[in-house]
């Protein structure tokens, strides 16, 4: 099509001289094929001289009418320049400078619309330099899309980055994903790209539609920034609005600090949402947030757990990750509800005062084509070499710690997490794989660092950056390390050359003890060192002694299906396994159905198995976890120094033939200290001599042998008195009965 030149275009009745901002026909090719770089110098309002030259790209409208802001007043008609939907007009530069709307017509439909190129950029140059530089904290305020007013006008702001890219289109529901038009703007050097869109607000679908450096299309890419996601299998972004939620919980984050930290009874509950408890509905069978705030926090409440962690809920395309597959960082997956409904799960579970961790996942992410991967035809996110960029182990890419933007990125999605859900805390996932460049690596399939090392250098940097920003940022979190090497001061300060994580899993425990209590009674005298090495190293690290999902999936089968004897001896096996595991150094952490002795293996698309409560000896379990929860809480010498070495003291850690374990916990002063004893073998040892710190009578706290438990109820009629007789390198003894496969508690209680 051409262009009219020199002469005048006329605006409903009003001549006036036209402008010398002509676009020639390449320009007018590339306005209508959505690959114009610089829309924003052609499209929108433009003033030069004595004249304003208003242009609008409309596909499908077939006139374009001009009129005040407030849409009452016209100002003239637009001339359409390009059969594809190209309009264009001009006015006195007195008309519009206030603003403008534009009426379509098609088929004897209107609409009124305002142009997206009318509007300048969202996003300052300080926080352009913030992000550029990796330094902004909350790179989530800028990125992504937010509801917002700006100029006068209510609509949606969004930003993307893709320093590669030859441009950057915006799609979704409110242009019927049409990529030639809303080009976004660049900002230059930044690499990023915006453009506000009025009158979008929340519950829009988007995504943005890439043009890689050599102006090749991408697969439309989700945001990595969204707040919100469409239900799966669907993958695009939704427009969220996540502030002015009214969070009713300010007694339980001014106080929390006090009740996670090591001195502090924690005992966790790690839940899958999307398998606790499911509906019939085959559908969607997810309880949503809302159910799982009227069932599941006061089932968490009643069985005492101070805590629940939640395996990822941050947007997975693949329901077989578990969640541990992430694509949208920073959206709560819709399988459950809303960022809104998540928030009130969240808020209900600090009304009941139950502390909220996630599982977080910043070391890698899924190569799905809508996701991170190359994503804008480059390797943005992850390092382009595979030495350093693929993870074997799960044929996933790592992200490129090293690159500021991406350190800057995940940094600032830790931060979001505590601070915009109010969560307290993070357990981040697979430190080990993150530490290492050799990680599940053979010989020639990794690179080492500058220094010739295996260290991932980068990697510990973003971790230590992470919690130094986590913890300075939000008072009272905590943050936990699912470490499984020897890799040194974990939950040490980044001040004293640690990682900085407040504390870590003791993988090492778990796996030396659950190797123990699988084996037959009759040879645990040969593993006995697998329940006490544990102490040697008990207090390097601030431990959480986990038995997690790890432990009850690929074929491990269930806790108690791991315990050796017929059926009363694997109940009285796990009892007292969990009286052992309460009463020793580290705070708790239990995976759902463990409370109950679910009998099967954990099945992430099934509900867990509840009819198994109406069996007597499951419901025995789920009363014992609750009485272990209520005595750890209650008793500063189970928890108060579970992290120093001064909480802890053998009495005998020797008898192996016995298969006996006994050991006392302090508390500090003001406290009265715990004799715990446990005997792994199936037989009654009566008369069994223990040396005790204090004369006096101790009070049998706690007996998993109990009849309450499911037991055969041996015991010491409610406690044990210390006479002078010296033993254990101990000035008291007691003679003391020590049930079948039992964990006894005694409490120093001088009456």
């Amino acid at each position: 099509m051409r262009r009219i030149s020199g002469k005048p275009c006329r605006m409903r009745g009003e001549t006036v001289p036209l402008s010398q901002v002509v676009m020639d026909q390449a320009e007018i090719d590339a306005i209508v094929s959505g690959r114009h770089t610089d829309p924003f110098a052609r499209l929108g309002r433009h003033v030069e001289a004595d004249t304003s030259v208003i242009r609008t790209y409309a596909p499908g409208a077939e006139k374009i009418e001009v009129f005040t802001p407030a849409g009452k007043r016209p100002l003239g008609t637009l001339t359409k320049i390009h059969e594809a939907g190209l309009f264009e007009g001009y006015l006195a530069p007195a008309k519009a400078k206030n603003g403008y709307r534009l009426k379509a017509t098609s088929g004897g439909n209107s609409w009124f619309y305002q142009d997206a190129y009318q509007f300048g950029p969202v996003i300052s140059d300080l926080d352009l330099h913030l992000l550029s530089e990796g330094t902004h904290e909350r790179a989530y305020t800028c990125l992504g899309a937010h509801v917002c007013e700006h100029e006068g006008v209510m609509g949606t702001a969004f930003a993307v980055w893709a320093p590669g890219a030859h441009h950057v289109a915006l799609v979704g529901d409110f242009n019927h994903w049409n990529s030639t038009q809303h080009v976004m703007r660049s900002r230059g050097g930044s690499g990023i790209w915006e453009l506000f869109m009025p009158g979008i607000g929340d519950g829009t679908h988007y995504k943005f539609c890439i043009f890689s450096g050599d102006g090749k299309q991408l697969p439309l890419k989700a945001d990595p920034f969204a707040f919100g996601t469409e239900y799966r299998p669907n993958t695009a972004s939704v427009v969220r609005t996540i502030g002015g939620y009214g969070w009713d919980d300010g007694k339980w984050m001014a106080g929390r600090g006090a009740r996670q930290n090591m001195h502090a009874p924690m005992s966790i509950y790690e839940v899958h949402l999307g398998s606790w408890m499911r509906t019939w509905d085959a559908d969607n069978p997810y309880l949503s947030y809302a159910e799982l705030a009227e069932r599941l926090v006061p089932y968490v409440k009643d069985l005492g757990f101070t805590h629940i962690e939640l395996m990822p809920i941050t947007e997975y395309p693949f329901d077989g990750s578990w969640g541990y597959q992430p694509v949208g960082l920073y959206s709560p997956t819709r399988r459950f509800g809303t960022p809104a409904e998540f928030k009130a799960f969240v808020d209900a579970c600090h009304r009941a005062e139950i502390g909220v961790l996630l599982d977080w996942v910043p070391g890698h992410f899924p190569a799905d084509d809508h996701g991170l991967v190359k994503f804008d035809g480059t390797h943005l996110f992850e390092h382009a070499d595979p030495r350093k960029g693929y993870h074997p182990d799960w044929n996933t890419l790592i992200f490129n710690f090293g690159r500021r933007e991406v350190a800057n990125y995940l940094i600032s999605n830790a931060h979001f997490w505590l601070e915009e859900y109010h969560l307290d805390g993070l357990r981040v996932d697979a430190v080990a794989s993150m530490l290492y460049l050799d990680y599940s690596r053979k010989d020639g399939e990794w690179l080492p660092n500058e220094h010739g090392g295996n260290e991932n250098l980068e990697a510990i940097a973003l971790l230590r950056a992470m919690n130094e920003r986590a913890y300075a940022l939000n008072d009272g979190i905590i943050t936990v390390a699912e470490e499984s090497t020897a890799y040194p001061k974990v939950s040490a300060p980044t001040y004293d050359g640690g990682l900085g994580f407040g504390f870590k899993w003791n993988m090492g425990w778990m796996n030396d003890t659950l190797k123990y209590m699988s084996t037959e009674p009759v040879h645990r005298k040969h593993h006995h060192h697998q329940m006490t090495f544990g102490i040697q190293y008990a207090f390097s690290e601030n431990y959480v002694l986990p038995l997690s999902h790890d432990e009850v999936v690929h074929g491990k089968g269930s806790l108690i299906a791991r315990m050796p004897g017929d059926r009363w001896q694997k109940f009285a096996n796990l009892r007292a396994y969990y009286g052992f595991m309460w009463c020793h150094p580290g705070k708790k952490l239990l995976f759902m159905g463990g409370e109950f002795a679910q009998e099967r293996e954990w099945d992430a698309d099934n509900s867990l198995d509840w009819h198994l409560l109406e069996n007597a000896d499951h419901k025995n379990i789920q009363s014992l976890v609750r009485d272990l929860n209520r005595l750890y809480r209650e008793t500063p010498a189970l928890h108060r120094r579970d992290c120093t070495a001064d909480g802890f003291q053998w009495v005998d850690g020797g008898a192996a033939n016995d298969n006996v374990l006994s050991f006392l916990r302090w508390g500090g002063e003001g406290t009265k200290p715990c004799l715990v004893l446990c005997n792994f073998s199936p037989v009654v040892r009566q008369g069994y001599r223990i040396g005790m710190p204090y004369k006096g009578f101790w009070a049998e706290r706690l007996n998993t042998d109990s009849q309450f438990y499911g037991g055969s109820d041996v015991g010491n009629g409610g406690g044990v008195k210390a006479e002078p007789v010296p033993w254990h390198i101990q000035p008291y003894s007691a003679m003391v009965t020590l049930p079948p496969l039992a964990t006894l508690v005694l409490q120093y209680a001088p009456r």
